[in-house]
């Protein structure tokens, strides 16, 4: 694998919601696992962050989400993507996301959803699996 690309992953936290310490963990542990991690910061648009998953070249966006807006953020950024003609950068989530949403949220695209307590291990695991 000498001279392979590391993975490129966008860690965003979009909306409002003003708490990121599972956010800059989930960046650390990837990070650590052999990947690129760009953390976009708090209060991101849709917009803002899948324009730096564009500018940044990034093969998956990490969107933390602890508001209870992810039925909002999700679609948004699947939708922004869309019209950008991007097919190739993976969406996945974490946060406080009901189980009962995770389906909706699957079915317009978004990969896995981790909720609060999932072992980093199994967030590298898994972008190295999918990517």
């Amino acid at each position: 694998m000498a001279g392979e690309r590391k993975k490129r992953i966008l860690i965003a936290k979009p909306g409002l919601d003003g708490h990121d310490r599972g956010a800059k963990v989930v960046a650390r542990a990837l990070r650590n696992a052999g990947m690129e991690v760009i953390y976009a910061g708090l209060h991101q648009t849709p917009l803002q962050i899948v324009n730096t998953a564009v500018d940044e070249d990034v093969e998956a966006i990490g969107l933390s989400i602890l508001s209870g807006a992810h039925k909002t953020i999700f679609p948004k950024v699947m939708s922004l993507l869309k019209q950008k003609g991007i097919s190739d950068i993976l969406v996945f989530g974490g946060g406080t996301i009901p189980k009962k949403d995770w389906g909706i949220l699957k079915s317009i695209g978004v990969g896995e959803i981790f909720p609060p307590g999932s072992d980093t291990r199994e967030i590298a695991a898994y972008l190295y699996k999918v990517l």
